[in-house]
């Protein structure tokens, strides 16, 4: 009977830690998604404020351009009027007059005069109207800058305050280690499986186009090759030539596709940083596929929402090896891996990993797909 009464109460006191343990995972996650998309906002300030200084850089050089032009423009129009009015030169509307030989010609003469002045006087025009947009432009680019970079220092204490949620994080965890342990025991098998299945589906990718090579090469070579019209009860010719294999044609570049996903299948456990965007110090989502997609020299931003107007959008039952997939309203990406399987570096505390489409948070976090390659 005691042995009973144990066993009956241990499954409720069972139970209601399980259910505390999820509960606080629950709150973990959400703390680490918040995490996740205030990383995303820094990257977008950052690359925003990148802009604005290259573009900034560019207007100053254009304005030394500008300046320079005026002032030649400037010594034309002065070199002019010396020649006009001063020296005497040929040019001038004395020496039209008096070496014109008829009216025709004195006519033809001070036209010619006047419309090089009024092209001098143009280009002078022109280039002090450029100086000035030049100088407003600049005036407003440092302006925006300046606003930028306060900007990105918001941002950052949100970076700082969050963290302190993150010290939160780690004692809700430590209150439930031993379920933690357990999910995350759970959670690894998973990634093996996962990564075992990723390994296969390259390797049936390079066996895919190994054979389309292969046999490409053999309808080459037996179309180069002289008919044979002697009788045969196989039907001739038909019967020794095969039916040419129907592929669809691959809407991303296979190979290029293929040699992304390899890559980024190396930094798998590669701890989630924020803002990071290499193996040795980490990475957060978006800097993953930037480092990787630069391996093969394509050149992505850091920052998940500009990653998302490149290249061609992609629906869901069309996703190819190396495309980008986009959730939570651009705050989170990765990489599709094939399978119905991407690679991603999730959230604080995490490491790049492999996770399923299909899983009910990516598929209700959906946003989109882009192919770049």
């Amino acid at each position: 009977m005691l042995g009973s009464t144990v066993s009956a109460s241990a499954d409720p006191s069972l139970k209601d830690k399980q259910a505390q343990a999820q509960a606080i995972l629950a709150e973990v996650q959400r703390i680490d998604e918040e995490v996740g998309a205030a990383a995303e906002r820094w990257n977008g300030a950052n690359y925003e404020l990148q802009s604005l200084t290259a573009e900034l850089e560019e207007t100053r050089e254009d304005l030394v351009r500008a300046r320079s032009l005026y002032k030649v423009s400037q010594a034309r129009v002065a070199k002019r009027l010396r020649d006009l009015y001063v020296n005497g030169t040929p040019d001038s509307t004395l020496d039209v007059l008096l070496g014109a030989r008829s009216l025709d010609e004195i006519v033809v003469g001070l036209d010619a005069t006047q419309r090089i002045a009024a092209q001098d006087a143009q280009i002078t025009r022109q280039a002090k109207a450029l100086r000035t947009r030049v100088v407003v432009r600049e005036r407003e680019l440092s302006e925006e800058k300046a606003g930028q970079v306060v900007i990105v220092e918001q941002l950052a204490a949100e970076k700082q305050a969050i963290e302190g949620k993150l010290a939160e994080r780690q004692r809700l965890l430590a209150s439930v280690q031993d379920e933690v342990a357990r999910l995350q025991e759970i959670e690894q098998r998973r990634q093996a499986e996962l990564r075992r299945q990723a390994g296969l589906e390259l390797e049936r990718q390079r066996q895919a186009v190994a054979k389309q090579a292969a046999r490409a090469i053999d309808a080459v070579e037996q179309a180069a090759a002289p008919a044979d019209t002697s009788p045969s009860g196989s039907g001739g010719i038909s019967g020794l030539v095969p039916d040419a294999p129907v592929y669809a044609p691959p809407p991303a570049d296979a190979s290029k596709g293929a040699q992304v996903v390899a890559i980024a299948m190396q930094y798998l456990g590669i701890p989630y940083v924020w803002g990071g965007a290499s193996p040795a110090t980490g990475f957060d989502c978006s800097g993953l596929t930037m480092y990787v997609f630069a391996q093969v020299g394509v050149s992505l931003p850091h920052y998940a929402a500009a990653q998302y107007q490149m290249g061609a959008p992609v629906s869901r039952d069309q996703l190819e090896p190396g495309d980008l997939v986009f959730f939570r309203g651009l705050g989170h990406m990765g990489m599709y891996i094939g399978g119905g399987n991407f690679i991603h570096a999730p959230r604080t505390g995490d490491v790049v990993k492999i996770s399923s489409l299909s899983e009910s948070y990516y598929v209700a976090n959906w946003v989109g797909a882009r192919r770049v390659l």
